[in-house]
């Protein structure tokens, strides 16, 4: 039976309402949740962006939700920090949370005054940091040259269980790699048969089957709301690799000021006002082969999509 979840942004609501939506989501029905981790928003129209790791602590003690975060480690975190980061949320909560580990994005990573390694850089980074990671959960004394550096690092603290490490992926290709090392694989709604084709490519790496899908989804009472709220909301959000990656948030705001399609809208997020219809999109999509799927209202007022959702969505889709 498909998981259905929240997916909280903290790009674009202040932590402390953020955590009083996550709590309304779980009385709508929603069964986990997770949550972004930036340091900056996507765009200045955002305008939020809580410590994802502080907040996490406050959700999970005044929830009984499991959640995961997806985040970067490398360049604004060290992998013996983020290692530390999660044994301590998963030996005070026990199988109720998991990280996914990716290569982040620049508007993030700037920050450091380190210069952004490209691609295959930041993938090699990565899946040191991966292995790093890992072996610190399971209690080794780890020391590391190469694309980061660990001396003698240890994490006292133990979680058991060892809390899952998910590879985020977009592409095919990428999905390949991360079956390599991960307990499950994250993606975001995109074109049916690109879904289909990323998850035959994980299954033939040998993926595990745990399979994550995040949806992006604007909902209003009318079409013309719904449309105005993703445009505003998230106009800065539909740009692939490498503009994706590589871009600052000044940067997003201006090659979206001059507008963005509605095609590269509707590629990105799902829009409208009918709640059958969204229904039936979301399931269609989860029955390509998802076993948990995070559902993002990209507006900032959250109590209205969770409370219609909970009433006439999440009962369908169960």
């Amino acid at each position: 039976m498909t998981v259905y979840g929240f997916h909280a942004s903290h790009e674009q609501i202040s932590p402390r309402q953020l955590l009083a939506d996550v709590q309304l989501a779980e009385q709508a029905g929603f069964q986990a949740a997770m949550c972004s981790d930036h340091l900056e928003p996507w765009s200045s129209r955002q305008g939020h962006s809580g410590l994802a790791w502080a907040w996490l602590g406050a959700a999970l003690a005044t929830t009984d939700l499991t959640f995961g975060t997806v985040t970067a480690p490398g360049q604004r975190y060290h992998p013996a920090v983020v290692a530390q980061a999660i044994a301590t949320l998963g030996q005070m909560y026990p199988g109720r949370f998991w990280t996914a580990l990716g290569t982040g994005q620049h508007a993030n990573e700037h920050v450091t005054g380190e210069p952004w390694p490209r691609k295959d850089l930041r993938q090699q980074r990565l899946e040191e940091c991966v292995d790093i990671i890992s072996r610190l959960l399971d209690g080794e004394t780890v020391s590391h040259e190469g694309l980061v550096t660990v001396h003698e690092a240890t994490v006292w603290e133990r979680a058991d269980p060892k809390p899952q490490l998910i590879a985020p992926a977009i592409s095919a290709e990428t999905a390949e790699r991360g079956a390599r090392w991960a307990d499950g694989l994250v993606t975001i709604n995109q074109d049916p048969a690109t879904l289909t084709e990323m998850l035959r490519r994980w299954e033939d790496a040998g993926g595990a089957d745990h399979r994550i899908l995040q949806i992006h989804l604007c909902w209003a009472p009318t079409d013309e709301l719904a449309w105005s709220i993703a445009q505003d909301q998230w106009r800065s959000n539909v740009f692939s690799p490498p503009a994706n990656t590589d871009l600052r948030v000044v940067d997003y705001d201006a090659v979206s000021a001059d507008g963005v399609s509605r095609e590269q809208l509707e590629r990105s997020v799902l829009i409208g006002s009918d709640l059958g219809e969204l229904t039936q999109r979301i399931q269609d999509l989860a029955d390509l082969g998802f076993d948990a799927v995070y559902l993002h209202h990209v507006g900032q007022d959250q109590r209205p999509f969770l409370e219609a959702f909970g009433e006439r969505v999440l009962p369908q889709l169960h």
